[in-house]
């Protein structure tokens, strides 16, 4: 018997394997921390599924729908905030029937490592009556993909897998199996069933409960939970996911009931497992989700008193809750065995074309600007601090055109200025800005700055709307000024951000501008697009160590000490130096020079 491959993967991977060997036919994403790589795998490997990074969730929502709605198994992924936005689609596609096995990859953020809230989107799936499968490593990421498409397709319901940040990451060994193709069932038309009007939608509201009800009986006895039962133990540990695998490092006296399907749970099983021991501890990331499930089965049990309500759940907090529990009768002292490294502050990349635009925001003294989400939020820390609001994906354009109505009621007239990326933009900004036109008023200082850098830079560099104006590998090229133009705006700009004389003075004369206007920024992101322009150097006896180019913030520039020279002068990395020349722009005596001008010199000696 041949022996079966194995592979060390990612969470991330490991779904993108389970999609492809369970016949997985479509599958969309909006590209978002931690989910990405799901996407870039299938994108990478599988030519025999279509995947795409869509405009934003809801698309890639709907995407998956309509893969699902021909019945082939489709899958839609996103960060755990990407369901707000696909929230419109998924509340009522959840009342129809699945025809194609449907999978909703859900990345949570416990700790918000790269994200703006910590939002637990197994409360989310409930809302939504889909069933929910918690893995908790890489092998369990792929076999859940897997099962939850059958049980989607055996069970006509909408799965939603919920993976948390650190085992999208994490990497263990996974069993490689071939792929099984699944033959499509076409589209089957039922008007009643597929079109969501009231009469259609009142039934629904049925079906919708009689499922889950046949899925919370298969619940009682699915391979998807486990009891792993001591003998000795009066205590009984309910955990899912990645908590599971931090209480079997610690490895105390317990059973412990590991939950895969963590709804429905099945109330008879509960009843009868939990009825044997004395005490009922639920270990759970964020939320008392299980928690709460249990104790409306009316079964007594405790969690969240003992563990924190935020955050991710390491061995450490999971030993201090089992010993405030009594469960544990001694507290570890830990010991940090690791070094502890300079810290690095947030900056902008080498050479990113946005650096030079927050850089003349600060200079301008702008009093007031709206951020958004993207490389530009670092904006608002130290040094530029030039952001004063960052809330969600587009919400600068909404919120810059109520706080502009809020001054005019009040007869106050300081202008604002908002900043979007184009990957924003294209993702929730479009219909904020076809918004501002209506009840437009003169005298109303709005400046949008659009900063198009023709990639999703934030995530990896995955492409927009704009980016095959950039490259010929992507096949879109929508270009963004003509298209707010044609939206009905009159003031429309494009400059080129790298230009910074230019973009400075039409910043300046367009935050001047009693009126609303926009700025189209272009300049290609430094790292996706590989800048390999000469390097700039400093002449040390010509700077005057004024530090104008130490103040736009680029990596590679720093104040050194100069062999013969007394004073501090400005110098730059070679290694890291990418050629953007904002440096050189901002020097008043021209003390920064290209590399390229050092290789003339030399071809002139050599005449």
């Amino acid at each position: 018997m041949k022996e079966q491959e194995k592979k060390v993967l990612t969470g991330n991977e490991a779904i993108a394997q389970g999609f492809y060997e369970a016949g997985g036919t479509v599958a969309a994403s909006y590209p978002g921390s931690p989910t990405v790589e799901v996407i870039e795998k299938l994108k990478e490997y599988y030519e025999d599924v279509y995947s795409e990074f869509s405009t934003n969730e809801k698309v890639a929502l709907e995407v998956a729908i309509g893969g699902s709605f021909y019945g082939t198994r489709s899958m839609a992924v996103m960060k755990h905030v990407g369901m707000n936005i696909a929230s419109d689609p998924l509340m009522t596609f959840t009342q129809t029937p699945i025809n194609g096995g449907f999978l909703l990859v859900s990345g949570d953020d416990p700790g918000l490592a790269s994200s703006q809230n910590e939002q637990d989107n197994r409360l989310f799936g409930k809302f939504a009556n889909m069933a929910i499968v918690d893995p908790s490593d890489s092998q369990e990421s792929k076999d859940y993909t897997k099962k939850a498409l059958q049980i989607s397709e055996d069970f006509k319901i909408p799965m939603l897998l919920r993976i948390t940040s650190r085992l999208c990451h994490s990497r263990s060994p996974v069993t490689i199996e071939e792929r099984v193709d699944v033959p499509s069932k076409g589209m089957k038309k039922d008007k009643e069933k597929y079109n969501m009007i009231p009469p259609g939608s009142r039934k629904a509201q049925f079906f919708m409960k009689d499922r889950l009800e046949k899925l919370e009986t298969f619940a009682y006895d699915t391979d998807l939970n486990r009891l792993e039962e001591k003998e000795d133990s009066d205590t009984l540990i309910i955990t899912s996911g990645i908590a599971y695998q931090n209480l079997k490092e610690i490895d105390p006296n317990v059973s412990i009931w590991k939950l895969g399907l963590i709804y429905p749970i099945s109330a008879k099983k509960a009843k009868e497992i939990t009825s044997k021991y004395k005490n009922v501890i639920v270990i759970e990331e964020m939320m008392p989700f299980i928690e709460n499930e249990l104790k409306l089965m009316g079964i007594a049990c405790e969690g969240k008193k003992y563990f924190p309500f935020t955050g991710e759940l390491d061995i450490q907090n999971i030993e201090t809750g089992l010993y405030e529990a009594g469960i544990l009768k001694e507290k570890k002292e830990y010991v940090k065995h690791f070094v502890e490294t300079v810290p690095r502050a947030p900056l902008f990349c080498t050479g990113c074309p946005h650096r030079p635009i927050f850089d003349m925001l600060k200079k301008l003294r702008v009093k007031i600007t709206i951020g958004d989400i993207g490389c530009y939020s670092l904006a608002c820390l130290f040094p530029f601090e030039n952001t004063d609001t960052i809330i969600s994906m587009g919400a600068c354009v909404g919120i810059t055109k109520g706080m502009k109505k809020a001054m005019t009621q009040k007869g106050e007239g300081e202008p604002i200025v908002a900043v979007i990326g184009d990957g924003t933009f294209f993702h929730s900004g479009m219909t904020g800005f076809v918004n501002l036109l209506h009840k437009k008023e003169s005298g109303e200082n709005m400046t949008f700055i659009v900063l198009d850098n023709r990639t999703t830079a934030m995530t990896g560099g995955q492409p927009n709307a704009s980016s095959g104006l950039y490259n010929e590998r992507d096949d879109m090229k929508v270009g963004i000024k003509t298209l707010i133009e044609s939206m009905g705006f009159d003031r429309v700009k494009e400059i080129n951000q790298y230009d910074y004389k230019a973009a400075t003075k039409l910043v300046k004369e367009e935050i001047a501008y009693d009126g609303l206007s926009v700025i189209v920024a272009n300049g290609p992101c430094a790292l996706k697009y590989n800048m390999e322009e000469p390097h700039f150097y400093v002449d040390p006896h010509v700077c005057i160590s004024c530090r104008a180019c130490i103040r736009t913030n680029c990596p590679p520039l720093r104040m050194i000490q100069y062999e013969g020279i007394e004073k501090l002068k400005s110098s730059i990395d070679e290694e890291m130096c990418v050629g953007c020349s904002i440096c050189a722009q901002v020097c008043p005596v021209n003390a920064i020079k290209s590399s390229a001008n050092i290789d003339r010199e030399d071809e002139k000696i050599d005449h």
